[in-house]
């Protein structure tokens, strides 16, 4: 037996040895969330409107109306500003416009959607804010002549719009949902 003879028995040998599963590197994981079906409760409140809000969001309310509303299993905030109207809608309007379109610079678009209520008064807009800015969903409403009220979800992270979108999309249907339930006090 020849020297060549025992090198291809080798490499054959080799080759069986060899065969079987190979090895892959594991391919990266995907985060998956999931959150609970929404479940709304009217939040009460000694101010000139109310509103429902998710059982797993938590309403704090000052002094001047404004509240906070804490959504602590996503680590973010809803922040609602009231403002009584007196002869200065154009300036409310202007400043709620003024502070979605801040965002701009970090955004890749921010979507408008019309709010209009005529049966409980209710009229604003709804901005869906996308990519990177600091909050991702805002709105206002007013009734044009008593109330406005303004709303800006904030993380408490860094924006990177991939990471936060489950989160934000979840909250965006829940911020719609407060919008859509305001109604303004009837005693005046």
């Amino acid at each position: 037996m020849t020297l060549r003879y025992y090198i291809q028995i080798l490499i054959c040998c080799a080759v069986l040895v060899s065969c079987g599963d190979d090895v892959l590197p594991k391919p990266e994981a995907y985060l998956s969330l999931t959150y609970p079906n929404p479940n709304y409760v009217t939040t009460p409140s000694n101010c000139d409107y109310k509103f429902e809000n998710n059982y797993i969001s938590t309403a704090v309310f000052k002094d001047n109306c404004s509240a906070t509303i804490n959504y602590p299993g996503l680590n973010g905030t809803l922040f609602l500003t009231y403002r009584k109207v007196d002869n200065n809608i154009n300036s409310l309007l202007r400043d709620a416009q003024k502070l979605t379109y801040e965002h701009v610079i970090k955004a890749d678009d921010i979507i408008e959607e019309k709010y209009i209520n005529e049966l409980q008064n209710v009229y604003g807009m709804f901005y869906d804010v996308r990519g990177n800015a600091a909050s991702q969903s805002q709105f206002y409403v007013t009734d044009s002549t008593k109330h406005f009220i303004t709303g800006s979800i904030y993380f408490n992270a860094k924006p990177n719009y991939d990471s936060l979108y489950p989160a934000a999309a979840y909250l965006k249907n829940d911020i719609r949902h407060l919008m859509e339930t305001i109604t303004w006090s009837t005693e005046d």
